[in-house]
This record gives C-alpha cells, sequence and structure tokens, in this order.
C-alpha cells in the first residue's frame, strides 16, 4: 500500500507535523475500518492514493485563506474533510453525514490526530443550519441535486475588500462524463482535471468542479 511518500511526492511543502498526522491516518483508518466499514477490504489497499491523495486534489486547485470556513456535506469516511483539516490548519472544517456510525468513525480519526480545526455531526444536508464560505464534497450525488441541496449553507455576508481565492464556493470531486450533469448548472463553473495533477491511473478520469456560490 502507498503511504505518506504518495503525499509527500506532490506536496513536498508539508511541515513536520502534518507529515506525521499523514502518516497516522493509515493506522487510524485500519483501527476504525474493523468497526466501522468505512472503506471497502479491497480498497483500502489503495487508501492513500484513492482517498487522501484523491481527497488533496482540491488543494491542487486552490488555497484557502486563513480563516476560512469549509463545510464537507456527505463526509462518509471524512473524505475530503480529514485530509483538507491537515492541510490548511488555519481554516475551520466540519464533516456533516447523516449515518451516525461513521460520524463516530470520523470523530474518532479528528481525535486521534489531535486535530483542533475538525468537527463531525450526524445530520441530514437539509436539516443542518450551519453557514460557510466554501462546500467540499466527493460525489454525492448528481452536481444540480447536490446544489439545490446544499445553497442553505453558504454565507451570504457581503464579501469584504481582502476577500478572494476560495470563498463562496463549491469544490466538487468527481470522475467521468460531466456534460450532461454541468448543462443545467446556471452558476458559473470550472472543471479542473486531476489527471494533471497526479500521474496515477486512477485519476485518468477525475475532476474538481469549481462552481462560484
Amino acid at each position: 500500500m502507498a503511504t505518506l511518500d504518495l503525499i509527500t511526492t506532490y506536496f513536498p511543502e508539508l511541515t513536520a507535523t502534518q507529515r506525521e498526522q499523514f502518516a497516522r491516518l493509515g493506522e487510524l483508518y485500519a483501527h476504525w475500518n474493523e468497526r466501522v466499514n468505512l472503506i471497502s477490504r479491497k480498497d483500502f489497499e489503495h487508501l492513500y492514493e484513492r482517498h487522501i491523495l484523491h481527497s488533496l486534489g482540491i488543494a491542487k486547485v486552490v488555497q484557502f485563506k486563513k480563516g476560512t470556513r469549509v463545510v464537507d456535506v456527505g463526509t462518509g469516511g471524512g473524505f475530503p474533510l480529514i485530509p483538507l483539516a491537515i492541510m490548511y490548519p488555519q481554516c475551520t472544517f466540519h464533516g456533516i453525514d447523516g449515518i451516525g456510525k461513521k460520524i463516530m468513525a470520523v470523530k474518532g480519526v479528528i481525535g486521534g490526530l489531535g486535530l483542533t480545526n475538525c468537527t463531525a455531526e450526524q445530520v441530514r444536508s437539509e436539516d443542518h443550519k450551519g453557514r460557510y464560505e466554501v462546500i467540499v464534497s466527493r460525489a454525492v450525488t448528481t452536481l444540480p441535486e447536490f446544489l439545490r441541496m446544499t445553497k442553505h449553507l453558504i454565507d451570504r455576508t457581503p464579501l469584504s475588500p481582502g476577500e478572494g481565492q476560495g470563498v463562496r464556493a463549491l469544490y466538487y470531486l468527481k470522475g467521468g462524463d460531466l456534460a450532461d450533469e454541468l448543462l443545467p448548472i446556471k452558476q458559473r463553473y470550472r472543471v479542473f482535471e486531476l489527471s494533471k495533477e497526479f500521474e496515477e491511473e486512477f485519476f485518468t478520469t477525475k475532476k474538481v468542479v469549481h462552481v462560484t456560490l
């Protein structure tokens, strides 16, 4: 199984603390995956490539400003929530999911890492009352449906003069042909091909869709 070296190959600027946290993810997920089915046994062999590095695809297309509030909708096993929280310690991250067992495991991983900028909650997106500058997610549903069910989560406070890249936006990890899904989107969007960032075959059809909200 590829481990920390895969991450540092693409993110050599990681601090010693970040390297230690990414290195620990393997054992923490192995522990929790025995108790809660977060990742299939076969896919677990590819944890660092298909889950951790895939999550960090977002970090290849945006640099979040200090203090940015980010929500991961349908976080599942904590992706992209936890890798992004490690990558951006000066931002705050909150993961939501309707499945309590998964949230319990995500909280366990967060606690095991000692992350102080990351929380998780069992709640449906439609019922969540929080407000954020940025929404992230990994292929929860079709993009138009996802935008409909999460539009109330964006903080509509007027932008301050200093705010720039990374605010009031969705970063959506998805693969395949997205032409039909993007057709109804009225907001401004941009599609980033992760195959241009990562050389592994897994990323051949993987994308980050950035939608301005």
